[in-house]
Formats: structure tokens, C-alpha cells, sequence
């Protein structure tokens, strides 16, 4: 299972920080759309420009004009980038001909999707990636229960399944990696005052298992 570094409603400075100390624990970094709304597609590019050899993961969360913030985004250095479950399916087959192109990865984000038959029916558009998500609201609510939506992804193969929302070291020990491929931390690292400690402790957990 890979460990995927969220940074998110963070300073541009504690983002670059954030990456030099953990560059060589975590598998992918994430540039959280609320980084993407401060500073633009400027700080994917020169993310990738200094960190060159770490896959981006590009949170633009895009519901409508898919090609052309895809193009933003892999332009920028994104290996990864992501549309919403609820997005059109046109935007979506035009993200996923962009990422062909650059040869990148759509992940769908089914944040507050319960519908097992729109994730089937993204599958058969062509999506091959997707991320169980509580979002931080409804984590400040005490809802954790990001593994009680697996049933989602359910059947479908070939798939690489993400999973995000208040994974600590914790919660990494209940993590199955028969059925998930790369747990997102953010807070659970980012917060921490030895972060790239807590990354290494939260990688050995998720190597574990696999």
C-alpha cells in the first residue's frame, strides 16, 4: 500500500518544507485544492520543478470544463489529477483523453457518492482510479467511517482505490490492502510536530500489510 502526503490549507513555505523532510517516505505528494485555490497551477509547477522525480496528485476536484483543467494540471507536472463523481460524463471521457495524452491517471473523487451504479458507470466510461473520501466537514462531525463506503468499488477490476479522510497512524492499523491501494494522510502528518517521523511510522504500519 502506498502512502500519499496530503498538504492542504497550508502556507506555500510549509508546503515546500513539508515535502524536503518527507520527500524520501511518502510515494506521492498531493496539492490539496485549497493550496491550488491560493497559488494557482504556479505552485504545482515549481513543486515539480524542485521535486522533480514525485508524482504530483493534483486535487482540482473539476466538475465541468474537464479538458481544459486537466490540461492546466498536467501541463503544470500532475501525474494525477481529480474530477468529482457528480461531473457530467463528457467531462469526465474529456479528462480522461487529456490524461491519456500526457500519459497521467483521473482519479474520481466519490466524496458523498453512495451510488454503486454511477461508480460502475464511471468504470465503463474508463476510469480506472478511484478515492473513498470523508470531507473535513463531515469529519469535524465525528464521521470517520471512510472504510463503510468500500462496498462502492465493489466488482469492479483493474481498479486502483485511494482512500482519504482523518487517516492518522491510528487508522492506518485498520487499513486493508486487499482492497486499498494508497492511503492519503494530511493532517495526521502535516500537524505533526515530527512529521517526517510520523510518515515513516504510518509507511511502516502500510508496508505491513502489504
Amino acid at each position: 500500500m502506498k502512502l500519499q502526503l496530503a498538504l492542504d490549507r497550508l502556507t506555500q513555505e510549509k508546503c515546500f518544507a513539508l515535502i524536503q523532510e518527507t520527500a524520501e517516505v511518502v510515494d506521492i505528494v498531493e496539492i490539496g485544492t485549497g493550496v491550488i485555490k491560493e497559488y494557482g497551477m504556479a505552485i504545482v509547477r515549481d513543486i515539480h520543478k524542485q521535486f522533480p522525480d514525485k508524482s504530483l496528485f493534483v486535487d482540482m476536484k473539476t466538475c465541468d470544463a474537464g479538458r481544459h483543467e486537466a490540461y492546466q494540471a498536467f501541463e503544470a507536472g500532475a501525474s494525477y489529477v481529480t474530477a468529482m463523481a457528480f461531473a457530467a460524463d463528457q467531462t469526465i471521457q474529456d479528462m480522461l483523453l487529456v490524461a491519456k495524452e500526457f500519459e497521467g491517471e483521473i482519479v474520481i473523487d466519490l466524496l458523498n457518492c453512495s451510488d454503486p451504479a454511477r461508480v460502475r458507470a464511471l468504470y465503463e466510461l474508463g476510469a480506472r482510479h478511484f478515492c473513498l473520501h470523508i470531507g473535513k466537514d463531515m469529519q469535524s462531525k465525528g464521521d470517520t467511517s471512510v472504510l463503510s463506503h468500500i462496498d462502492l468499488v465493489d466488482g469492479l477490476d483493474g481498479v486502483t482505490i485511494y482512500i482519504a479522510g482523518g487517516i492518522n497512524l491510528e487508522r492506518a492499523h485498520y487499513l486493508d490492502a486487499t482492497r486499498i491501494d494508497v492511503a492519503i494522510v494530511g493532517s495526521g502528518i502535516t500537524a505533526n510536530n515530527t512529521p517526517r517521523i510520523e510518515a515513516q511510522a504510518i509507511r511502516s504500519v502500510l508496508m505491513s500489510k502489504s
